[in-house]
């Protein structure tokens, strides 16, 4: 008998966003039978809201990032629940490494320098982002601010990259495509959108369509979400049918199957995961784009420990004192680009750190971390940081699920003329049935490495789902 939206058996594989947004589309759009398989022992995926200080911290996907062509704006825009962070962030200071405050006019215009020297337009530029950052940085220099201390700018330019690298995600701006600015496109408006006191589980919640009053419940997925079920095996079957095999020896068959799972994930399982494996095209995409490392630290206080007028401040190493720190044991803190107060919790520290940096950071004892943190501080603070009264940090990398952080369009992925179009295309069985389709924020040709873009690729795989079965009748 043929199949229709109400009889297809829909397995998703991951709750994160981009699983939670093709079920919810799928629910709404006649199918019946949709569950989804996670890992975890919770929801969300990189999303990952925790109660800590005065309300919640997010240890994943924290800001809406613009207005404009952003669905998760869309969703909300007239609710009431996502607060502009306007210039928040505007006084920050820029501190040397021998305890020098950098003007803060200098410092701006050094930065806006540097933002000019990014990549932009419509063509390719010349090496990678990091050549063309660092090149067009110096004549921009030389030309608009010539009596600037050398010493200074070089110091503000590997700061700005290190930060620009944590916003893609990258380990260096080196290793970022010369296409990264044409493949990605920003959504105008406030990048630095948030969530008030709920954090991002409020859109998961959303989503679901669960009530603000009863935020533990699981709304249209109630029922529908089985937690701790790891799977290792995906098997493309005939006649027309998907097995999938779980770590603790659950099995289960399907129609369709939707994989949500984590770029680094597939980078690590695919050719033990998928059976037959995956075409050749898919693979290569899965080994040329990247996975970055961003993790976060949060430290809270009995009350706020910086001083009046100081919102955070960002690191600027001076180059003998570089040196130094990479003969200790302290070398990690390199990755910590600066430290800063967060809105809607006054008694808060978060610091970033990213790449490597980061990679190492997570196989330290809280203790060791707090260790290297505090001789940072000491290191440029003219006064004292106290103990925190409690920490919590992020560990994507070390988590077999996830394996890091969110993805980037690599050089790589232009030496081998792939992309996340490769990643998105669904795999047919050998009798031709729609049976493997692939989700998540890395499969977004133009909003990857955002909720956005995760939610937009649920929807994708949905609609295609919904539009396979459009001859069936609704009643049925």
């Amino acid at each position: 008998m043929e199949k229709c939206r109400a009889s297809s058996r829909i397995i998703i594989i991951g709750a994160g966003v981009s699983g939670i947004a093709a079920a919810t589309r799928l629910l709404q759009n006649n199918f019946q039978n949709v569950q989804i398989l996670e890992a975890e022992d919770r929801i969300g995926g990189r999303i990952n809201t925790v109660y800590f200080g005065d309300n919640v911290i997010d240890l994943g996907a924290q800001w809406c990032h613009g207005k404009q062509q952003n669905c998760v704006y869309d969703m909300v825009k007239d609710m009431g629940i996502l607060h502009e962070t306007g210039d928040y962030y505007s006084p920050i200071k820029r501190v040397r490494s021998n305890k020098e405050v950098v003007p803060h006019e200098l410092a701006c215009r050094i930065h806006d320098i540097a933002v000019k020297s990014m990549p932009s337009g419509p063509h390719p530029v010349v090496g990678s982002f990091g050549t063309h950052l660092t090149q067009t940085f110096w004549r921009k220099i030389e030309s608009e601010l010539p009596q600037v201390n050398r010493d200074v700018a070089s110091e503000a330019l590997n700061t700005f990259a290190k930060h620009e690298s944590s916003i893609i995600g990258a380990d260096n701006l080196f290793e970022v495509s010369v296409r990264e600015h044409i493949e990605y496109h920003e959504c105008d408006g406030d990048k630095l959108l948030h969530w008030g006191t709920k954090g991002y589980r409020r859109f998961l919640r959303l989503l679901m369509k669960v009530s603000a009053d009863t935020p533990e419940e699981l709304g249209l997925l109630e029922g529908r979400i089985q937690l701790d079920m790891k799977v290792i095996k995906i098997e493309l079957a005939c006649p027309r049918k998907v097995i999938l095999r779980c770590q603790d020896g659950d099995y289960f068959e399907a129609d369709h199957v939707i994989c949500t799972v984590s770029l680094g994930v597939l980078q690590e399982q695919h050719e033990k995961l998928f059976v037959p494996p995956l075409p050749a095209a898919k693979v290569n995409a899965i080994r040329s784009l990247t996975l970055g490392t961003v993790n976060k630290l949060y430290l809270e206080y009995e009350k706020q420990p910086l001083p009046d007028g100081w919102v955070g401040f960002f690191c600027f190493w001076l180059e003998e004192d570089l040196i130094e720190l990479r003969k200790t044991e302290y070398f990690w803190v390199e990755g910590i680009t600066g430290v800063h107060m967060i809105t809607c919790q006054p008694r808060m520290l978060m610091a970033w750190v990213n790449g490597p940096h980061g990679r190492h950071m997570e196989t330290l004892s809280d203790e060791k971390v707090l260790e290297g943190l505090y001789w940072l501080f000491r290191k440029f603070l003219t006064f004292e940081i106290p103990p925190p009264k409690r920490f919590v940090r992020s560990s994507w990398f070390s988590n077999p699920n996830f394996r890091g952080s969110w993805s980037y369009r690599g050089v790589m992925a232009d030496e081998r003329n792939t992309g996340p179009w490769d990643l998105e295309s669904p795999v047919l069985g050998e009798d031709g049935h729609l049976g493997l389709l692939f989700a998540g924020e890395a499969s977004s040709r133009n909003h990857f490495s955002t909720v956005h873009g995760a939610v937009e690729a649920g929807y994708r795989e949905a609609d295609r789902l919904i539009d396979h079965y459009t001859s069936c009748s609704v009643s049925a």
